[in-house]
């Protein structure tokens, strides 16, 4: 009786998930996606439009797997070797030196315009090459650019799906991770084309572009993913001269501890309404009208962090750095110091002159090679021109999360619509993500106009609740005493 229930225990104890093998892609962000990578010894499908960049990716991946020791096929049945090593250098990938080293082979697959009248064509000439130089480099990766042209060859659509999976079940056999690329464009009614493809491969991903507000956006989904998890969501990317670019909320946590050390505002007075200064690491907002001193409380804490030896990386969207520099002189604050002594990196940027991803994507680089202690945006309500409001709320998110994780205090400025108490604060959405909102406004007198400022919210601080009169002076920032 003991020996039957412990069998019957055994049974019904289920067995651990086995993950399946990847063959990381080497461009991050997209392997966060992926949970990993492609799947190794399978087939994954990159469809899309024109210009989406399915030969991009698969170029890329092939080319960082042969430069981190992984030697692979590339075969192209719509561009010729020597335009693929053209379109590679655009990227800054020199495909001629690995093909010399061994470590990448290009194919051209067109077909001769004889054989298709003949109708003789069949792919077991083309994969005795495969076969032969995959062993001869060891390479166990390939990638088939423009699959489409070859079912093209191929009249009989009954003939044309046997052949395809003729050759799927080929490089299975030979043990290829394959990745194939092929036109689809979802929103234009042809996705039924080629539909088989996607119940065929074991990974499919879908590239498109959209516009909007006059910028164009490339996005990748993760359609299918056999034996895996991976993200969900449609995720923004940019080519660019050095390659392909992902910069995704892939973390289903926020793994980022919570700030507790405090840092000078640069203002004893306004320290004092905040409850010791500002805590490290956390999100600041600053929003108020034009002139109402929103930059001035910026670079006020700015001055105080460098003097300290904090790195500080600004990047203005408003005003360039000389100019910034040359106002600030004016209430006593002389950034030059900083600039000189390397404690300080001013940034100008024109909101509109690149797409939302690659802001992101310069605004990251420079902080992980500045290493600053705190980032400043000056102003945050310039993201809606680059993409309008919910680009701009992505961007915003990302950074914030990126800030957050790194331990870098980030400090928003925002343009207000509206005067007075019932102003608008972020203008874009994220005030809930904020760890500290100061408004500042003007206020009629009758006789005069002041300055007010609120500390409207300070997680974990016992800050003022009330309204405070500030000034311009040329020694800084100064807040009314008496209302302390």
């Amino acid at each position: 009786m003991e020996r039957q229930a412990h069998k019957k225990a055994t049974r019904s104890t289920p067995n651990p998930p086995i993950d399946i093998r990847r063959i990381a892609t080497q461009i991050k962000g997209l392997d966060e996606i992926l949970h990993g990578g492609i799947p190794a010894e399978r087939t994954t499908l990159i469809s899309g439009g024109p210009g989406t960049g399915k030969s991009v990716l698969g170029l890329e991946v092939l080319y960082r797997g042969a430069m981190a020791g992984n030697p692979g096929i590339f075969l192209s049945f719509e561009e010729t070797k020597e335009s693929i090593r053209r379109n590679a250098l655009t990227l800054g990938r020199d495909l001629a030196s690995l093909e010399q080293e061994g470590r990448v082979f290009l194919i051209e697959g067109q077909v001769a315009p004889h054989v298709l009248v003949s109708g003789n064509f069949n792919l077991k000439g083309l994969l005795s090459i495969i076969e032969g130089k995959a062993k001869e480099m060891g390479a166990d990766m390939i990638v088939i650019d423009a699959l489409d042209i070859l079912m093209r060859l191929f009249d009989d659509p009954k003939r044309q799906q046997n052949e395809v999976f003729f050759l799927h079940q080929w490089l299975k056999e030979q043990g290829m991770t394959t990745m194939l690329t092929t036109k689809n464009v979802k929103d234009r009614g042809m996705s039924d084309q080629y539909s088989y493809l996607d119940f065929m491969a074991d990974c499919v991903i879908y590239l498109d572009q959209r516009v909007s507000e006059q910028v164009t956006t490339k996005r990748l989904q993760v359609i299918k993913y056999r034996g895996s998890d991976y993200g969900k969501n449609e995720y923004p990317f940019f080519i660019s001269h050095d390659g392909i670019h992902f910069n995704p909320i892939s973390d289903t946590t926020m793994q980022y501890e919570s700030a507790s050390r405090r840092i000078s505002s640069g203002s004893t007075s306004l320290d004092a309404l905040l409850g010791g200064g500002y805590r490290a690491g956390t999100c600041i907002l600053i929003s108020g009208a034009t002139g109402t001193g929103k930059t001035s409380i910026a670079c006020t804490f700015t001055d105080s962090a460098c003097g300290e030896g904090q790195k500080v990386l600004y990047v203005s969207y408003e005003e360039s750095p000389h100019s910034m520099v040359q106002d600030m002189l004016s209430i006593g604050i002389d950034l030059r110091p900083a600039i000189e002594g390397s404690t300080l990196k001013l940034i100008s940027v024109m909101p509109e002159s690149t797409g939302i991803e690659e802001q992101l994507f310069h605004i990251l680089t420079a902080m992980k090679s500045f290493k600053p202690h705190h980032v400043i945006i000056d102003a945050i309500s310039a993201c809606k021109r680059i993409a309008g409001q919910q680009a701009a709320f992505d961007f915003l998110v990302r950074l914030i999360n990126a800030c957050r994780k790194m331990g870098i205090t980030v400090m928003l400025i925002s343009q207000a619509k509206r005067l007075g108490e019932d102003q608008e604060i972020s203008n874009i959405g994220i005030s809930s993500i904020i760890d500290t909102i100061i408004t500042v406004s003007f206020r009629d007198t009758g006789s005069e106009i002041n300055r007010m400022l609120l500390v409207k919210k300070s997680r974990g601080t016992r800050h003022s609740n009330r309204y405070h009169p500030f000034f311009l002076t040329d020694q800084g920032v100064q807040i009314d005493e008496g209302s302390i």
